[in-house]
């Protein structure tokens, strides 16, 4: 006979987190750290009493916000390079509800997050309850359906056994190389509470192995192939090279080959700046000398990107004519993309059989790649001289943007700053194995021309999805992963307006983060796409209504939440505070003003293909819609 343990669904749940376990190369860990919860309503009575009476070795949190803490949740799994996650819960409607944005920031970057929305009553019997939508198409439709197409895996736990199959399968979600991201299991209030004579087995031990996918000899062969073949073969790292730690790998085959490296978002800090055949970021945000070499190549070996607009320049940065594309990826939806040679494997896994089939296979670059990046540097040291008041500074975007509207900044923000000295003296600053947490705005785009990366998987930039107010949010689930490494959130004030909650629940646990917020007075980076494309300034500037600048002291309300606060008008201060910040033993935050127009910018031509009006009344927007239409019919459409 089968032995039993009665429980409720919800410490049935508990119970079973407490038992997953990962195994990578032979090193076994717990899967789940914790839990974040916001309780309310049809969650504090039922995964609140699991959690308080036995919650094992589960950490647990309290959020402010439920996006807020479940984007740590998902920057927690990114930076533990998805081998380990947090589940989230929250309250039943506009708590769950919250937690959209987080689900889809999840599924954009493929990273694990099991997301727990309380749901209404399976009974039904005292619909409509509080908090919830009626929808007349059907009364078994709530607001958890909209995680649906935000989901890799989808549950409604209608009755407590159901929550033994959606488990399993939710979890092989979760523990899936190729297909990983967010799952959401909701439970209805009642269910939660509802007792069930639960398997014991189902409580035993699980380990979920994350075996190296190996490339099959074909595919090999294939790539092998391809390689000799190609004189200018370019390598793009993304994001799965970095999870699959193919560092040595990747540096063997770059000094090897005389073949250079050049990033993506997400692929930043796999391999360290310094490394000699590494160019930097790659497309519309990259350097120059990365996107000169995709430019020439003749061959791009994709390892773990999927390739977004951002990274191919709207697929307007490569040769088609001549060049061809070899992807190594372990989901076969991305290995394929651009008409690829695919294989489908592990990024280490597949270079540690690819190396050896090359021979002494060497590239005809050259010099080219070095006296790239010496220019790149060199461009780097000028731009960390910058200063407004030079004669020889130029905004970014000149268009309704003179020197005059910058002096009115200048004088009232009280500052001289450029965003680019300011980014590059944090760059030179900061401790080596420093973390820097970055998501929206123009700050990526410094990030991907700009950082050197001294130490491995530092760069934690999430641009998959790009949404505003990860950076803070995001920096707490960093500092999770790496409590004893200094962690830097790097954050525009207009995604500090949007999110910044999570702040409060650093300061309430005792887990130090540093707020680095760039204070330019408005959407710098979208005023730019307006005024790139033949429109005023509209709307992404803090006018008030006498139109004159809006001043906000953002390090007082830090302050008034408890945070040691530096506010932040010249370079000098700027270095005294980094200097203090790191003898705090608690968050710290710098309201850091700089001015408008003083990112850096591309010089090489790459192209974002955005949507844009064909016809307009406005003259200068329909000179840029012209240029546009000409620019997307050299794009490829495929």
């Amino acid at each position: 006979m089968t032995e039993t343990i009665k429980l409720t669904t919800a410490q049935a749940l508990v119970k079973f987190l407490n038992q997953q376990y990962v195994s990578f190369e032979e090193v076994e860990t717990p899967f789940v750290e914790g839990i974040f919860h916001i309780y309310g309503h049809g969650i504090v009575l039922g995964l609140g009493e699991a959690i308080e009476a036995d919650p094992g070795h589960l950490k647990h949190y309290a959020g402010k916000n439920e996006q807020g803490m479940a984007l740590a949740a998902v920057a927690y799994a990114k930076q533990m390079l998805r081998r380990k996650i947090f589940a989230v819960t929250a309250s039943t409607g506009p708590g769950s509800a919250n937690m959209v944005t987080a689900a889809a920031t999840a599924y954009a970057n493929n990273l694990p997050v099991l997301l727990l929305p309380a749901d209404t009553w399976a009974t039904r019997q005292p619909d409509p309850v509080l908090q919830q939508v009626e929808n007349p198409l059907s009364v078994s439709m709530t607001t958890n359906d909209v995680f649906k197409p935000v989901s890799k895996y989808w549950d409604r736990i209608e009755r407590p056994e159901q929550l033994m199959t959606a488990l399993i399968h939710g979890f092989e979600v979760l523990t899936s190389w190729e297909n990983t991201g967010p799952v959401t299991i909701a439970i209805p209030q009642d269910v939660e509470g509802m007792v069930y004579d639960y398997p014991t087995e189902f409580f035993q031990k699980r380990v979920h192995y994350l075996d190296r996918r190996y490339p099959s000899k074909r595919e090999l062969s294939q790539a092998c192939a391809l390689i000799k073949a190609a004189k200018k073969p370019v390598i793009i790292v993304g994001g799965g090279a970095k999870y699959s730690e193919a560092q040595e790998e990747l540096k063997r085959l770059s000094e090897k080959g005389n073949i250079p490296l050049v990033m993506t978002h997400a692929g930043q800090s796999t391999v360290i700046s310094d490394f000699a055949y590494n160019l930097g970021g790659t497309g519309v945000l990259g350097t120059e000398a990365a996107n000169k070499a995709v430019m020439s190549a003749d061959l791009l070996i994709g390892l773990g990107t999927r390739y977004n607009d951002f990274v191919t320049s709207s697929k307007t940065i490569y040769d088609f004519e001549k060049a061809k594309f070899l992807n190594v990826n372990v989901n076969r939806f991305q290995a394929s993309k651009l008409d690829a040679v695919s294989i489908v494997a592990d990024v280490k896994a597949t270079l540690q059989e690819l190396i050896p089939l090359l021979n002494e296979y060497q590239s005809s670059w050259g010099n080219e790649i070095f006296d790239w990046k010496k220019e790149g540097l060199m461009a780097r040291a000028r731009l960390s001289k910058c200063h407004y008041e030079d004669e020889s500074f130029i905004p970014e975007i000149a268009n309704h943007f003179t020197k005059e509207h910058l002096a009115d900044y200048s004088k009232t923000l009280k500052t001289g700053l450029t965003q680019t000295e300011v980014f590059l003296a944090i760059n030179d600053f900061v401790a080596d194995d420093a973390v820097i947490v970055t998501s929206a705005g123009s700050l990526p785009g410094e990030f991907q021309r700009l950082w050197q990366a001294k130490a491995e998987n530092t760069n934690h930039l999430e641009y998959g999805y790009s949404t505003m107010g990860y950076e803070i949010a995001g920096a707490l689930g960093v500092k999770l992963a790496v409590p004893n490494q200094e962690v830097y959130a790097m954050v525009g004030d207009g995604s500090f307006l949007m999110l910044h909650t999570e702040l409060v629940t650093a300061l309430q646990y005792g887990k130090k983060i540093n707020i680095l917020l760039f204070d330019n007075a408005g959407y710098g980076c979208i005023n730019n796409l307006q005024m790139e494309h033949g429109l005023t300034s509209d709307g992404t500037e803090w006018l008030d209504h006498n139109g004159k600048i809006m001043v906000i002291d953002y390090a007082k309300v830090a302050e008034g939440y408890g945070a040691v606060v530096y506010r932040v008008h010249t370079l000098d201060e700027l270095k005294e505070a980094l200097k203090d910040s790191q003898e705090q033993l608690g968050t710290t935050f710098f309201d850091i003003k700089v001015l408008p127009k003083t990112m850096s910018s591309d010089s090489t031509g790459s192209w974002w293909n955005v949507g844009i009006p064909e016809i307009s009344k406005l003259d200068a927007v329909q000179e840029m819609t012209n240029q546009k239409v000409k620019e997307r019919r050299l794009a490829r459409p495929y």
